[in-house]
Order: structure tokens, then C-alpha cells, then sequence
């Protein structure tokens, strides 16, 4: 079985099976009338492989497609004979090139699922990834098959008046009474999962840019009608990011165009096809009024990771969808990294991390765990992971660590030229590396067909007498679904010493080492256990371990209360000074756990409210990362940190007994920092102003923890007063967790000023999705039945049950099952709607085996009501039966 086959018709797929492709496609000339009922003719010239079996029957890919004729040079095909809904076949194809000519029939507005050709707020608009094209016809559906595309789409001018599609535009006329049409080309071979087609009556903004060698781009944002004044943050975006790849990676544009279409039905993010990237319009649309900071860093990052795609998916694609690390991987870390340059590295680095902790480790330690690159899949929609992405990225982004930037950067260097214009796999990406290192990487090549998150642990042994420090670092992986032994991982870990008087401690060897290790710091632990020995060390130092978050590994190591609070005071690294607030709240926040489980009170620290305060006070360098470090962990966090027998509910109170002490503990020092903080300047999204703006938010939501009835009047107030939607949600989110009669006012008020706006009124869904407080629940089914809501469109599942099922752990694990139940029963509504978003929804319950042993059984019941559910997607279908594996 070939690794590109129907998974529902034909059981899982699995990487072993993978062979070449029997047929190539040249080229593909597609002729799109674009109507109520659309017609589609597409022309392929095809030719037998030479790396194909010779005579092999010609199988293309379809998904319900209607088909209405089929001609093979010229002789029109029987299609009762070689055509179903789901495949058209050519038992005997020539042994030679020729041309087949397929028309089909589609109802794009009948299409919820989203994928191949439908209508969103009456635009046509495609997704074809990963197997949508076989929607729109018969093909190869595969990406290791790549043609050029020549594309004419004709439509209504008064329906239509844009038509896009990938490459540049070629030709475009009159089409008979009332219409027209656009014929694009793209010159560079690619694989169908890259089509794009857009018709539509869309405003749109334009600007230009000038490459490295002195070409012209002209560059445009299509959006729906009266939103293009929101799209101007969006294109700054993308001038920022082509510059951002010239100049470090060398890479240029290579079109004569670049457009981005945002609308409002997608199921993903984003959409990377060639020289037409399609959006979901909350990753475009930005202004003040409608838009967070949050939202602008996000536009920011998503309009990049398309744009890099160019290079790192679409002129080098994968191989097959067992690869899509390699594409989704390596595009995460070339975001992040320029999402970096742009804000606060340190803030960046921790957002990735929180991230990576809050999606990606639950993932590895549950029953959805799998390889960075699979071995078998029975959907590949379910692998469009926080696994493929986030760790795929600290995956290059460790790789780095380990040969360096030198050669790191000779390593893409050589990758972009060895492979341009081809389907590669991560041993084709590896190889460059190693060559360019000049080392194995074999090893290395493990973390990607290993799943589980290994655990770091380091001992630290000072000898006074030879004034030396020992530190021994031994890692280990538990046991994942199918994988029961696991070996070990080479890893760089970037390691300090801290004396007790804060001043960092120069590393001198007392042992052979690299000479990588003796100038930056990061020492590789290349197998299972290693000890590092440093000498003219005079006293016990603090060990700062994995500094950066150098190897995506759970640290386990014996630090003291003291250890944590010098971190937090002293550590040069942004990232382990977060990092030791973040291990001391979590370690009072498990203990006060443990405590209210047993009827005794919870735990509070003095020191660590002092510390904290400190923190918040000493802003002035940055003011992003104060905001984080007065982010204690989630619930979530602290049910991954205890893994076993997890009681929500005691989480919960827990974590509000320790916001609630350093409210009261740090009461008008956080006032005062959220006065200094306060600004009357005209709001800009830069990432100055939002790192102020972060601050001031965190200030108020801890002071309003210890202090309610003040902290809801000046919430209010700013609420009543915010020129910006950063400074509104700020202050409606303090308020939505106070349950007074201001929150409902508030609420209502939020709601009947922006309910024409789907985008703000997500946020509305979410604030209340996400309330601590027993009657939730109700209040969500309440909402699921306004005309707001609509369980067809993907934004508004994901604002609403996704947020309850996702950022609620308190009302989502209820003891009664309710909370199970009931998103348990609406991912099957979904299903027959859109099964990539019921599969998403239904991923809620990734962690449910680590609760404790009557909401596990809840749980349980409501996947296994799930499971005997009849006519279940294979979306759905996949994701509920791994999780009850």
C-alpha cells in the first residue's frame, strides 16, 4: 500500500509501505466556472514513472466528487466503468505520456467540511491541505507528485469581480454577458495540496516590494467589503518578514506577485499555497478598536510562518505527509526566531515554551502521543499537532545548539540548494547538516522517531577540598503508546553557576571539553549519562540548568526554596530567572494541592510573594517580561507537573489561594506599578507599548485576586475608559472572574456593542467559556443556542467549546461528568458538520487517563459514547480510538 492512500477506504497508512508514485503529472490545466453549480475540467499530462512498476494500473484520488466525462487522448472513458465518487481508475493507462481530460460537477455551498472548493460569506475560496484537492478532482493526491499548474477561472463579474489563484497572472477578458475571466500561472512545479483559487467581491489594500537583486513585487490583502483598513498591520507584516529572509537566510521571493485572501470560514490558521496564502481573518484583520496585542503579535508571527513557507514547504515540499515536521517544523523556529527579532527574545522564548508545556507535553504523555514524524496514520488531518509543530521546531532549534550557527546556517544553505524544486525527507534535511557539520547525526535523528518527552535529571555534588562542582545529567523517557523502550537522545544543554552573592561564575574545565562547550556553555549530553566537572569553584554555586530551554526535556533537579528565589533575583538568563518563579509557585501551588485534598489549608510563601513583587516593581528593562513573570503556571501546568490521580477542583483552589495571598501580600505595591504603567498616548501595537500594556494588565488581575470589591471598581473604570481592545479585555477579563453584577453588566455591554463583529464576540464566547464557577457549564449550552453562535463555523466552535473544553479544566472535569458529557455529545453534532473540527474538539480529552478514578471513569463513558456513536467520521473516529486505546 502506497503512503498516500484513502485512509478510510483502506485502514491506516504507514511510512514502511511508502513507494514511488506509478504515474508523474507534467503539467495540469484547470478550467473553473465558478457558479451555484461548479463545473471544473482539468487536463493533466501524465507519464509512467521509471522508479514506478511498469503497467501498474493508474489509480487518482477522489473525495464525493460527481464526475461527468473522462477522456484519455481524445477517447472519451466509460466512467460506470473506471469511476466512483472516490477514485477513478485506468486499469490499462499507456505505457507512454498522454493527456486525460476529467470534468467533474461541485456544490461548493453545500461543502461544510471546508476542504477542496466552498463558499465562505458568498466568496469561493479552496483548502486543499493535506487531501483536499481529490475534492475538486481526480488527481494524484499526493505530494511527492508535482506539476506546473495553469489555472482559468471564469465567474459572474457582479458575483466575482476578483479571481485569484496561484503564480501570476497571465491573461484575464471578457467570458460572454456578465462575465469574466483570469488565466494564472505558476512556473514552479508543485504538489496539488499547494492549490489556491479565490473568486469573490473583496476589497483589498496593495503595496510593493523590492527584492535583494533589485525585482518588483506587488503585493496585495483581500478582504471582505468595508474591512481593508484593518488589513494594513498585516502587510507591514509581510514586508517585515520577506526582508527578515533575505537577510537571514538569503532566501528572495520568486514570483512577480504575492497575495494573501483572508475569509471568514477556515478551518486551520493559515494557508501557505504558492504565491496565494489563504487566512483566517482573525490572523489578518487588526485595528486598535478591534484587535489585542495579543492579536497583533499573532498576525505578526502567522503572516510570517506562510510567507517562510515559500522556501521551507512550497519550492522544497515533503516527500510524503509522514514528513510534515519537515515542512511545519522548520517553519515554527524560522517564525519564532523572527517573531524574536522583532519583540523581546526572552518574552518570545518563553511564549514558545508556555506554549510548547500547555499543548505539546500533555500530547506526549497521554494516549494521542506519537513521533515527530508518525509511523502510521489512519487520518492525517489528526497530525496537524502541537507534536509536528512545536516539537518539530525545538527540534531545529536544538540542532543548532549542537553544531552551531555556522554551520547550522551552511547546513539550510546547502538544503535550499540540493533540494530546491523537490518532495525531501528529514534524512535529506539531516544529511545537509551533517555534512556541512561534519558529524553523524544518526543519533540525532532519534528525536524524531521517539515520542515522550524525556526527563533531564541533574545532580550537583561541590567538593570544597578540590574546589570543584560535579554536575551529572541522566535522562530518561517514559513508556509511550506503542513504544515501551526508548533510548536516549543527544541533547544540548546550556548550563551557568550562580554564586550565593548573585555574580555569575566563570566555567573553567577540569575535563576535555568541546571547544563549543568551553566558549558558549552548552555542554551535549550524548547518551544516557554524563558527569560535568568544574573547578575554581570555592563555594556551593546555584546550578543554572537547561538555560534558554536549550533541550525540550522536563528538568528534574533538587533546588531549594533559597536556590529558586537567588534564580529569580540573580540568573542572567531571561529564561531560567522565569523559569525558577514558575518552579517555586508550582512546587507551594502542588503542596497546598496535596494539603486541601487531605482538609488542611493551602501553602503560602512570603518570600516568593516578595520576590515577586520585586520582579514587577524592577520593570523598567522590560516590561513583557515582568508580565510573565507575574503569570503563575495554569491549572493545566500543575495537572502536568503531579501526572497522576489529578484532582482538578483541589488544582484549582490551590492556584486561587496563591493568587489570592499575593494580591493581598502585594496590594497597592501593584497598584502603584499599574498607575506608573498608565498612559494616555495614542495606542500602537509596537512591542514597547504592549510589553507596558501586558504589565499594567497582570497588575490588576493579581490585585483583583486578593482584593475584589477594589479591584472590580478599577477594572470597571478602565473598562469604561479603554481607547484600545487590549486595555477592554484586560479590564473584562478581571471582571468576568469576580462574580458580582458588575460582570453581567459588563458582559452584556461587551456583547451589544460589538455583536456585529464575529471576531470581538469570539472573545466575548471565550471569556465566559473559560469562568471558574459551577454554572458554566449552563451558561455555555445557553450561548451554543444564540444567533451568534453557529456550530458550522470553526471560529465560533473553537471561541466557545474549544475554550471550555481547553482553558476551563475546573468546569470541563466537573466530578459529575457533565462537563464530558456534554462536549463529548456536541463533537458528534459537529462531525456531520465539519469532522476536522469535531476531531479537534474531541482532542480535549488527550489527558483524561491521568485523573483521578471517578472523573477517569466519567470520561471514559463519554468517549466510549463516542465510540459506539454509528457513522463517525474517520476524523473523528481516529481521535477516539487511540485516546480509549
Amino acid at each position: 500500500m502506497s503512503a498516500h492512500s484513502d485512509s478510510a477506504a483502506h485502514g491506516p497508512t504507514r511510512l514502511a509501505d511508502y513507494r514511488p508514485t506509478d504515474y508523474l503529472i507534467d503539467t495540469v490545466e484547470l478550467d473553473v466556472r465558478l457558479d451555484e453549480t461548479t463545473r471544473v475540467v482539468s487536463r493533466l499530462r501524465l507519464r509512467p514513472n521509471p522508479l514506478g512498476r511498469a503497467g501498474a494500473p493508474l489509480a487518482l484520488d477522489g473525495g464525493d466528487l460527481k464526475p461527468l466525462r473522462a477522456v484519455l487522448d481524445n477517447q472519451p472513458l466509460d466512467l460506470a466503468e473506471v469511476a466512483t465518487p472516490e477514485r477513478l481508475t485506468i486499469a490499462e493507462p499507456p505505457r507512454r505520456a498522454f493527456t486525460l481530460e476529467i470534468e467533474t460537477e461541485l456544490d461548493p455551498a453545500a461543502n461544510t467540511r471546508l476542504e477542496g472548493l466552498y463558499r465562505s460569506n458568498n466568496t469561493w475560496c479552496t483548502q486543499c491541505e493535506a487531501e483536499g484537492f481529490r475534492r475538486i478532482t481526480y488527481y494524484l493526491d499526493r505530494p511527492d507528485v508535482m506539476a506546473v499548474f495553469t489555472t482559468r477561472i471564469e465567474a459572474s463579474k457582479e458575483e466575482a469581480p476578483i479571481l485569484l489563484s496561484n503564480g501570476n497572472r497571465v491573461e484575464a477578458g471578457e467570458a460572454g454577458p456578465g462575465r469574466h475571466y483570469a488565466i494564472w500561472r505558476d512556473p514552479h512545479p508543485k504538489p496539488c495540496y499547494l492549490f489556491a483559487l479565490i473568486g469573490g467581491d473583496l476589497d483589498s489594500i496593495h503595496d510593493e516590494f523590492t527584492t535583494a537583486s533589485g525585482r518588483k513585487v506587488d503585493l496585495g490583502i483581500y478582504v471582505e467589503k468595508g474591512k481593508k483598513h484593518r488589513a494594513y498591520y498585516a502587510m507591514q507584516s509581510l514586508i517585515h518578514a520577506m526582508r527578515w529572509d533575505e537577510f537571514v537566510y538569503g532566501r528572495e521571493y520568486d514570483l512577480d506577485v504575492f497575495n494573501i485572501v483572508a475569509v471568514s470560514d477556515f478551518t486551520m490558521g493559515a494557508m501557505e499555497n504558492k504565491g496565494l496564502n489563504i487566512f483566517n481573518d482573525k490572523y489578518i484583520l487588526a485595528v486598535a478598536e478591534t484587535a489585542t496585542d495579543a492579536d497583533y503579535a499573532r498576525i505578526e508571527s502567522v503572516v510570517a510562518h506562510e510567507y517562510f513557507h515559500n522556501w521551507t514547504g512550497n519550492r522544497i515540499t515533503c516527500r510524503d505527509w509522514f514528513q510534515l515536521c519537515l515542512k511545519e517544523g522548520l517553519t515554527v523556529y524560522r517564525d519564532q526566531e523572527f517573531s524574536g527579532d522583532q519583540r523581546s527574545r526572552a518574552v518570545q522564548r518563553i511564549s514558545d515554551v508556555r506554549a510548547l508545556r500547555a499543548a505539546q507535553f500533555p500530547e506526549d504523555a497521554g494516549p494521542l502521543a506519537h513521533n515527530v514524524r508518525p509511523d502510521t496514520y489512519r487520518e492525517i488531518n489528526n497530525f496537524y499537532t502541537a507534536t509536528v509543530y512545536e516539537k518539530g521546531a525545538e527540534i531545529v532549534r536544538m540542532l543548532r545548539a549542537l553544531i552551531g550557527h555556522d554551520a547550522y546556517h551552511a547546513g539550510m544553505a546547502l538544503y535550499f540548494e540540493r533540494f530546491d524544486g523537490k518532495a525531501a525527507t528529514i534524512e535529506d534535511f539531516l544529511s545537509c547538516f551533517a555534512e556541512a557539520a561534519k558529524r553523524d547525526l544518526a543519533s540525532f535523528a532519534q528525536w524524531y522517531a521517539q515520542a515522550g518527552t524525556p526527563r533531564l535529571h541533574v545532580k550537583g555534588v561541590h567538593d570544597a577540598k578540590a574546589q570543584t562542582y560535579t554536575l551529572t545529567l541522566r535522562q530518561e523517557t517514559p513508556p509511550t503508546p506503542g513504544q515501551t523502550t526508548k533510548k536516549p537522545l543527544p541533547m544540548p544543554i546550556r548550563i551557568g553557576l550562580i554564586g550565593r552573592d548573585g555574580a555569575e561564575i566563570p566555567m573553567v574545565q577540569d575535563e576535555p571539553w568541546s571547544a563549543r562547550e568551553a566558549k558558549f556553555g552548552v555542554f551535549e549530553l550524548p547518551g544516557a549519562e554524563r558527569a560535568i566537572v568544574f573547578k575554581n569553584v570555592p563555594t556551593p554555586p546555584v546550578a543554572s540548568v537547561n538555560r534558554r530551554f536549550s533541550a525540550a526535556v522536563i528538568l528534574e533537579m533538587d533546588l531549594s526554596e533559597d536556590d529558586l528565589l537567588l534564580m529569580m533575583a540573580h540568573d542572567s538568563d531571561p529564561f531560567n530567572k522565569w523559569q525558577a518563579a514558575q518552579s517555586l509557585a508550582t512546587r507551594l501551588m502542588i503542596r497546598s494541592t496535596a494539603a486541601i485534598r487531605a482538609g488542611e489549608m493551602p501553602e503560602f510563601s512570603e518570600k516568593f510573594a516578595e520576590a515577586l513583587g520585586r520582579a514587577l516593581e524592577g520593570y523598567e528593562g522590560d516590561p513583557a517580561f515582568a508580565a510573565q513573570m507575574a503569570a503563575l503556571p495554569s491549572e493545566n501546568d500543575l495537572a502536568r507537573d503531579i501526572g497522576c490521580d489529578v484532582d482538578p477542583e483541589a488544582i484549582f483552589l490551590a492556584r486561587k489561594a496563591l493568587r489570592d495571598g499575593i494580591g493581598r501580600r502585594l496590594g497597592q505595591r501593584l497598584v502603584t506599578v499599574y498607575d506608573k504603567l498608565h498612559s494616555d498616548a495614542a495606542y500602537s501595537p509596537d512591542a514597547a507599548s504592549a510589553g507596558r500594556r501586558a504589565l499594567r494588565s497582570a497588575c490588576l488581575d493579581l490585585y483583583a485576586a486578593g482584593n475584589h470589591a477594589d479591584g472590580a471598581d478599577i477594572a470597571l473604570t478602565q473598562f469604561q475608559r479603554a481607547t484600545n481592545m487590549t486595555d477592554k479585555m484586560g479590564a473584562l477579563t478581571v471582571l468576568s472572574r469576580l462574580p458580582t453584577p458588575t460582570r453581567e453588566k459588563a458582559l452584556d455591554f461587551f456583547f451589544r456593542a460589538h455583536c456585529q463583529e464575529p471576531l470581538i464576540t469570539d472573545k466575548w464566547f471565550s471569556l465566559q467559556a473559560t469562568i471558574p464557577e459551577p454554572d458554566t457549564l449552563a451558561r455555555v449550552k445557553r450561548l451554543t443556542k444564540i444567533h451568534a453562535f453557529n456550530i458550522a463555523t470553526p471560529n465560533r466552535v473553537y471561541a466557545l467549546i474549544g475554550a471550555f473544553a481547553n482553558g476551563n479544566p475546573l468546569c470541563f472535569n466537573a466530578a459529575s461528568g457533565e462537563g464530558y458529557r456534554f462536549v463529548a455529545d456536541l463533537a458528534l453534532e459537529i462531525d456531520r458538520v465539519n469532522p476536522q473540527v469535531a476531531a479537534r474538539v474531541l482532542s480535549a480529552f488527550r489527558s483524561w487517563r491521568n485523573l483521578e478514578v471517578e472523573r477517569r471513569a466519567q470520561a471514559e463513558q463519554a468517549l466510549k459514547n463516542v465510540s459506539d456513536a454509528p457513522k463517525l467520521s474517520p476524523d473523528l473516529r481516529d481521535i477516539v480510538q487511540r485516546a480509549l486505546a
